[in-house]
């Protein structure tokens, strides 16, 4: 099966996870390292990035 770009880039770039929640959520990475960017649900801004299978 043939990997499309466009696909991989708007599943995978800028989504970061809640590391206390587990919620996905979409931002700049500089945003994210900055600590700019607090999660939805449970308040905190430690993210990582999305795991790619």
């Amino acid at each position: 099966m043939a990997k499309i770009p466009e696909a991989q880039n708007r599943l995978f770039k800028n989504v970061f996870i809640c590391k206390e929640c587990k919620s996905k959520q979409k931002s700049d990475s500089q945003r994210i390292l900055k600590g700019r960017v607090k999660c939805r649900k449970c308040g905190r801004n430690a993210f990582r990035p999305i795991k790619k299978k």
